[in-house]
C-alpha cells in the first residue's frame, strides 16, 4: 500500500473506516445483483464493484457544504456521501420512501439533504452541471466546491471537453474524478481514444491533474486530500484519473462478451478490498476478527434497508404529474395605471427588462456568445459589459452544451442566469442539457431541486439566413414536460416578460422571432413585469378565431383586418406561453366564434397548430360549425432565396384564403 503523506493518518479507526466504506458499497452491491434477479430491483442496473475504493477515498474528504455530481454508477458514491441505505435501496424499489421518491430509480439518487446532486444517465452529461454548481459558489463568494465522477467512456463527448474548457477558463472549483474502468459499455479504452492518457486531455486544458491507482484506497485518499488541498487554496479545477476496473458487467443486462474471464480474475487479485485488507492484517492493523464484525455490522445494515424497501409504499398513481413544475407558483404581476408612454424598440425593450433584472437582484447575470464585449448577435446587450463587468455579462465559447448545462447548474444551486443561445437552429447543441436536465431534474429528483434558469433564443424566418438559422423550433421545446416556453409578440411583452420568468421557480424558455428586434413602437415607462400564464385577445370579433404567437401576430393581425373589410370578423389570439397553453381563452373565444385558424411559423407535421387543433377536437368539437384550419411553414428547410423564403412562411394573404375556405367562401 501507499502511505507516504497519509500514514500520520492511519491509525486504527481511519483504516477500519476506509475497508468498512469499502466492503459496504461491495456488499450492498452483491444484494442489489441478488434483488435484480428476483425482479425487485428492474430497469437498468449499474453496480459499482471493484471500484469502491474511489468513492470511500474521496468522498469523505469533502466537506459538507461541497456538492456532488454522479454517474449513472452511483450507488456507491449515494452510500459514501451519507445517503441513508433504507433510502437509496428503497428508490431502486420504485418505492415512495426512496431518496427520489421512485422516480428516479438506480441511475438517478438524490438528496438536498446531502448536497448530492443525482446520478446522471446521459454520459457526460453532468460536467456542465457540474461547472455550474461552481460557478455559482465562484459568484456568490462560497468556499464549496463540486466534485463530479464519471467514466472515461464520457471523455468522448463534447461536454467533457466544453466543461473542461468553462471550467478552466473561468477558474471553476470543480474536482474531475475520471472512474477508467477501462471499457466504456463493451468498447475498450484503446478502441475508442486515439490518446489513452486522459489526464493528459485535461492537462490540454490547463488543469492541474494526477493519475492514480484507483484499487489503492489509500493512494486515492491521498490524492483527493492533495487535489482538496490546492483547491481550497486556488479555487481552481482539478482533474484526478483513478485507474480502476470494474468485476461486474457493464449493468445487469450484459453478458460480457467482450473481454476474457481471465482478465476478470487477474483484476480480481488485485481489488481494492482485498489489497486492503490483507495489507491491513499484514501490519497488524487490523485482525480477522475485526473484519468479521464488520461485515456483520454490513450485513445487518444491508438485511434493515431489504425489510425498509419491501415495506415501502407505491406512489399514488394520482400523484402522477407532481414535481414535473413546481407546486408554487409566483403571484400574476400586479396592474398598475400605465405611464407616461416613451418610444423604444422590441431590442431596447428586451435590454430594458435585462437591465432592470441585473439592477433588482444580485442573483441575475447574462451569459452566452458573444453578450459582452459584442453586444449579442442581435445587438440586445450592447452596452451591459460596461455597465455591469465581466462577472455579470459573462462572454462564453461557442459551446452551447457546456455553457447551457452551467447555467442549468447555476440556477440549481442559487443563482438567476438568463441564457443567450444565439439562435433557435444552434439549440439543438444543448438540447440534451435542456430536455435531459433542465426539464427532468425537479421530477426526477422528487421536487429536491428545481431549475430556475431562463433561456433566450432567437427564432423564425424572413432575414435570408437560410436553412441552419431560421427555423422555428419552439413548438418542439413546447413538446417538453418541465419546460414553459414564451413567444413574446410585443414590445411590452418583451419588457415585460423577462422578469416574470426570472420569479418563476422552474425552467423558462423565450423565443424572440428575429423580425421583431427592429419593431418600433410605444412602451409605457412605468411598464413592468407581465403575466406569462394567460394568453390575450389582440383583436376581438364574432365570426372566427385566429390564435398565433411570436412573429405570426402581426402578419395575423394584418389579414384580421383584410377580412374585417370583406365583412369577417376574426377574433385574434396571442397565445404568448405555448406551454402550458392557456386552454381557457381558447376555448372561450373558440365557443363564441365556433370557428378557428391556427397560424404557426413551425412546419406543419407535427406542429404547434396540430396540438392546437387535436385539444379544440377534444375539448369543443360540438361547438364548431365549420373544420379547423392551420397556416403553417411550408415542409422545407428555409430557402436563402428572399421570394423563396417569404413563400415558405406564413403570410397574411394565405392566412385570409385560410380563413374564406373555413368559413365556406372564397377571397
Amino acid at each position: 500500500m501507499t502511505s507516504g503523506s497519509l500514514k500520520p493518518h492511519l491509525d486504527h479507526d481511519h483504516v477500519r473506516g476506509l475497508l468498512k466504506a469499502m466492503i459496504r458499497i461491495r456488499r450492498f452491491e452483491d444484494k442489489c445483483a441478488e434483488l435484480y434477479t428476483e425482479q425487485k430491483i428492474r430497469g437498468f442496473l449499474h453496480l459499482y464493484d471493484g471500484e469502491e475504493a474511489i468513492a470511500a477515498g474521496i468522498i469523505p474528504v469533502l466537506g459538507a457544504k461541497d456538492r456532488l455530481v454522479a454517474t449513472y454508477r452511483e450507488h456507491g458514491h449515494a452510500l459514501a456521501r451519507g445517503v441513508p441505505m433504507n433510502a437509496v435501496l428503497a428508490e431502486m424499489f420504485g418505492k415512495a420512501e426512496g431518496c427520489a421518491g421512485g422516480r428516479g430509480g438506480s441511475m438517478h439518487l438524490f438528496s438536498s439533504d446531502h448536497n448530492f446532486y443525482g446520478g446522471n444517465a446521459i454520459v457526460g452529461g453532468g460536467l456542465p452541471l457540474a461547472t455550474g454548481l461552481a460557478l455559482a459558489d465562484r459568484m456568490q463568494g462560497s468556499d464549496a466546491m463540486t466534485a463530479c465522477f464519471f467514466g472515461e467512456g464520457a471523455v468522448a463527448e463534447g461536454e467533457f471537453h466544453e466543461a473542461m474548457n468553462l471550467a478552466s477558463l473561468w477558474d471553476l472549483p470543480v474536482l474531475f474524478v475520471c472512474e477508467n474502468n477501462g471499457y466504456a459499455m463493451g468498447t475498450a479504452l484503446s478502441l475508442s481514444e486515439a490518446e489513452t492518457d486522459i489526464a493528459a486531455k485535461a492537462r490540454s486544458y490547463a488543469i492541474a491533474s494526477e493519475v492514480v491507482d484507483g484499487m489503492d484506497v489509500v493512494a486515492v485518499e491521498a490524492a483527493a486530500r492533495r487535489a482538496i488541498a490546492q483547491m481550497r487554496e486556488t479555487r481552481e479545477p482539478f482533474f484526478l484519473e483513478c485507474r480502476t476496473y470494474r468485476f461486474r458487467a457493464h449493468s445487469m443486462f450484459d453478458a460480457q462478451l467482450y473481454r476474457p474471464k481471465a482478465e476478470v480474475e487477474e483484476w480480481r487479485q488485485k481489488g481494492p478490498i482485498l489489497r486492503f485488507q490483507g495489507w491491513l492484517e499484514e501490519n497488524h492493523l487490523l485482525h480477522a476478527n475485526e473484519v468479521a464484525r464488520i461485515t456483520a455490522e454490513v450485513d445487518a445494515e444491508i438485511a434493515s434497508a431489504v425489510a425498509f424497501a419491501e415495506a415501502g409504499s407505491d406512489e399514488p398513481v394520482a400523484n402522477l404529474t407532481r414535481h414535473v413544475l413546481s407546486d408554487t407558483r409566483p403571484e400574476p404581476p400586479a396592474l398598475v395605471p400605465p405611464g407616461k408612454p416613451i418610444s423604444t424598440t422590441y431590442r431596447e425593450a428586451i435590454k430594458a427588462a435585462i437591465t432592470e433584472a441585473m439592477e433588482r437582484d444580485d442573483r441575475v447575470f447574462l451569459m452566452g456568445e458573444d453578450v459582452g464585449r459584442y453586444g449579442g448577435c442581435y445587438a440586445v446587450s450592447k452596452g451591459l459589459l460596461d455597465r455591469f463587468g465581466a462577472e455579470r455579462i459573462r462572454d462564453t465559447p461557442l459551446s452551447e452544451s457546456g455553457f447551457t448545462g452551467a447555467g442549468i447548474g447555476a440556477a440549481i444551486a442559487g443563482m438567476r442566469p438568463i441564457v443567450e443561445v444565439m439562435t433557435v437552429n444552434f439549440s439543438l447543441l444543448a438540447l440534451d442539457q435542456i430536455l435531459n436536465t433542465a426539464a427532468t431534474f425537479r421530477h426526477m429528483s422528487n421536487g429536491q431541486f428545481g431549475v430556475p434558469v431562463v433561456i433566450r433564443m432567437a427564432t423564425g424566418a424572413g432575414r435570408q439566413l437560410a436553412a441552419q438559422h431560421s427555423h422555428s423550433l419552439e413548438g418542439w421545446y413546447a413538446h417538453i414536460p418541465g419546460l414553459r416556453v414564451l413567444a413574446p409578440a410585443t414590445i411590452e411583452d418583451a419588457r415585460g416578460m423577462l422578469w416574470t420568468a426570472l420569479q418563476d421557480p422552474d425552467p423558462v424558455l423565450i423565443f424572440e422571432n428575429v423580425m421583431l428586434y427592429n419593431m418600433d413602437g410605444e412602451l409605457a415607462e412605468n411598464a413592468g413585469a407581465v403575466d406569462i400564464d394567460r394568453a390575450v385577445v389582440r383583436r376581438e370579433g364574432t365570426d372566427i378565431t385566429l390564435l398565433t404567437y411570436g412573429g405570426s401576430l402581426w402578419k395575423t393581425l394584418e389579414a384580421a383586418g383584410t377580412l374585417a373589410a370583406q365583412g369577417i370578423e376574426a377574433e385574434v389570439i396571442d397565445l404568448r406561453s405555448l406551454r402550458p397553453l392557456d386552454m381557457e381563452t381558447i376555448l372561450t373565444s373558440v365557443r363564441k366564434t365556433r370557428r378557428a385558424v391556427a397560424v404557426d411559423e413551425g412546419w406543419k407535421s407535427g406542429s404547434l397548430a396540430a396540438e392546437i387543433g387535436m385539444r379544440l377536437a377534444e375539448e369543443a368539437f360540438w361547438d364548431l360549425d365549420a373544420p379547423l384550419g392551420r397556416v403553417c411553414s411550408a415542409e422545407v428547410p428555409i430557402p436563402y432565396a428572399a421570394h423563396l423564403e417569404q413563400s415558405a412562411i406564413p403570410q397574411p394573404a394565405r392566412i385570409v384564403e385560410t380563413v374564406m375556405a373555413v368559413m365556406g367562401e372564397r377571397p
